[in-house]
């Protein structure tokens, strides 16, 4: 599983991001295009294991997590590229949502994540999200589909309203090894919303015990599952960013990993995506990162290899993946 699992730009950009206008490929990619995305909610075992309240208070974003969001996008603006943020709604019922806007000035995109981090395939109302198993009363009256349709609606209108944005795509909550391809009613309700791209899938990939060092074996793994992880289109024409292993949550959460071992396995699968002029789409979230990888090591290194890798790469947000994304089929993984 992925991580528990971001803005269009203010004025000149705000009416582009909702929907994203598909242009033909060009007959040979050049670059590979390298994506820092950062999920923009609160995890549980973070930061120390017995925290379990965030499954509650997903959108709570602690000083520490906002601080870590606000550096990491200087950092790679400074390395020319961006970060494309996904924000839980509610957040944006925070008093302050200064650093937000300065990252949005800043020209980050900001997408929609739902408004309470809730399963967007789930068909029973217990199964969207802890908040609505201890408080049913919020959906009191709603099916699942409607329950799911509500909350990510909130979060377009929270963003217009706050920010004045429009949400720049989607992520679902959770990464599925299928992404949406088992969901067709899934992805036609994102289509009715006026979303053009997804970001759902996190394809499966070796993970050693918890705790244990990856082996050669399993670093190797992680690799080859980057080829399941290029953009594709559903029969549709929603058009899917998946989302490249290892996320920092199953690194750091499910495996108990080391950030060196991170770092390993972060770096060669960058350098699998410049070397085949692929696309990586680097997932993680702050509220992880601030307490595993406090000096911003992991950021560094990406924009490291983008840099040298000259103009065979280069550091953009999902939107400009999306515009270029190649018709083809969904990959095997």
């Amino acid at each position: 599983m992925t991580g528990e699992g971001r803005l269009s730009r203010r004025g000149l950009l705000a009416g582009a991001a909702a929907a994203v206008t598909r242009m033909p490929a060009p007959p040979e990619r050049k670059q590979a295009r390298i994506a820092i995305t950062l999920d923009l909610e609160m995890s549980r075992n973070f930061p120390t294991p017995e925290h379990l309240h965030w499954d509650y208070e997903k959108g709570n974003l602690n000083d520490e997590t906002k601080r870590y969001t606000v550096e990491a996008c200087r950092r790679v603006k400074a390395a020319g590229g961006v970060v494309h943020c996904f924000v839980v709604g509610r957040v944006l019922e925070q008093a302050d949502v200064g650093w937000l806007e300065e990252i949005v000035r800043a020209g980050h995109p900001l997408g929609n994540h739902t408004y309470d981090h809730v399963n967007v395939k789930a068909t029973r109302g217990e199964d969207l999200q802890f908040r609505f198993r201890r408080a049913p009363w919020l959906i009191e009256g709603l099916t699942p589909e409607q329950a799911i349709r509500q909350n990510i609606r909130l979060t377009n209108s929270a963003l217009k309203s706050r920010l004045g944005i429009s949400a720049n795509g989607f992520r679902t909550p959770g990464g599925f090894a299928e992404g949406l391809e088992d969901r067709p009613d899934v992805r036609k309700l994102l289509l009715e919303l006026g979303f053009r791209w997804v970001s759902s899938r996190y394809p499966s990939h070796p993970l050693p015990q918890p705790g244990e060092k990856p082996s050669a074996q399993v670093l190797e793994g992680i690799v080859r599952a980057q080829e399941a992880a290029q953009p594709f289109d559903y029969p549709d024409g929603l058009v899917e960013l998946p989302m490249s292993p290892i996320s920092d949550v199953t690194a750091f959460r499910t495996g108990r990993w080391k950030l060196e071992w991170f770092l390993d396995a972060t770096r060669r699968s960058v350098e699998w995506a410049i070397e085949r002029r692929g696309v990586f789409d680097f997932l993680a979230h702050p509220s992880c990162l601030y307490v595993t990888d406090p000096n911003f090591r992991t950021i560094d290194l990406i924009c490291s290899l983008v840099r040298q890798a000259g103009d065979r790469a280069a550091l953009v947000g999902l939107d400009r993946i999306a515009v270029h994304a190649p018709p083809s089929r969904r990959p095997e993984g």
